[in-house]
């Protein structure tokens, strides 16, 4: 990794000119937003974007007007990973050609994709621009369902999480499997980068984008985002469920580097019970009836094992 720039600081934050503007019709509490603008904010160069089809392109780019300021294209729910390093790659081969104007401008090419077009309709697409180790960022929004197109679930819903397609009842408990590990998949391909950020934790979130920034080769960032219409929560309880996230340790915060060394980079002083992180959406509120109980200690047991993991990982740095 190249020399990593000094992060800023909030007041840097507040006064940097925005490539994501305010005017855009998420959902009011969506975390999205929160996530792109602390994403774009962490550099000072040109940036080169896509976004897949879903709830961030949907709400920002309604014809004729757009959120962002800066190069950015929607391509097909599946590929804004291809669409990026294509541009990558044109880029590189106008610049090996001398036929850039200004060769010293250094873009920086970043994909967002949501958990539906990452964790599931997109996976191929993304794993081939990892292993081919274009010189690109992709991040996932992960709000763990469908959210643009109904609430249907995703490999990124957690089990027991009611959804449209997995509905929790008299005979059901909602989802029935777990949530896919996106973060070993992409780790796995050896890339140069990969690292798992929460909006609540900003300081965090700009230090690994800025990581991934100054990383030759590919990134994968997967940023968790609370979702108040799926979720089911008060629109002003996001940053809330943000901290239940990491500090119940649900979502840990850690990074990657060339598939090997795993690195924590934040450990909750005061750990949460998980059940608190569930009780808080309304998504989980079934798991508190008797017959249902027995799948809030099975959560707990796989989040403890989990951690347990990640810190032997670390340990071992292998």
């Amino acid at each position: 990794m190249s020399e990593i720039k000094k992060i800023k600081n909030l007041k840097d934050f507040s006064t940097s000119a925005d490539r994501f503007e305010g005017a855009n019709v998420l959902c009011p509490g969506c975390a999205h937003s929160i996530i792109v603008r602390e994403i774009l904010n962490a550099t000072n160069d040109d940036l080169v974007l896509s976004a897949s089809t879903g709830c961030l392109e949907v709400c920002t780019a309604v014809y004729p007007y757009t959120s962002w300021d800066a190069s950015w294209i929607h391509i097909g729910f599946e590929n804004c990973s291809t669409s990026i390093a294509g541009a990558e790659s044109m880029y590189n081969a106008l610049k090996t050609k001398g036929r850039l104007k200004q060769p010293d401008r250094n873009p920086k090419f970043i994909a967002f994709g949501g958990d539906g077009a990452s964790y599931d309709i997109g996976l191929q697409w993304i794993s081939g621009c990892m292993e081919r180790n274009h010189n690109m960022m992709y991040v996932v929004l992960d709000n763990e369902v469908y959210a643009n197109t109904g609430g249907q679930r995703s490999s990124s819903t957690p089990l027991g999480g009611s959804n449209t397609t997995t509905p929790a009842g008299t005979i059901s408990y909602g989802e029935k499997q777990n949530k896919k590990d996106l973060m070993g998949i992409m780790a796995a391909h050896n890339i140069p980068y990969a690292a798992q950020v929460s909006p609540n934790k900003w300081k965090d979130l700009v230090k690994k984008v800025q990581k991934g920034f100054a990383t030759e080769g590919a990134v994968f960032i997967n940023a968790v985002s609370a979702c108040t219409t799926e979720w089911k929560f008060e629109p002003k309880d996001t940053m809330l469920l943000s901290d239940l996230s990491t500090d119940s340790l649900v979502f840990p915060l850690y990074e990657v580097i060339d598939g090997r060394e795993l690195n924590i980079t934040y450990r909750p002083k005061n750990v949460v019970p998980v059940e608190e992180y569930l009780a808080a959406q309304g998504r989980f509120k079934h798991l508190f009836r008797d017959e249902y109980k027995h799948l809030i200690k099975e959560w707990q047991t796989r989040v403890d094992e989990n951690w347990d993991y990640l810190n032997r990982r670390e340990a071992a740095r292998v």
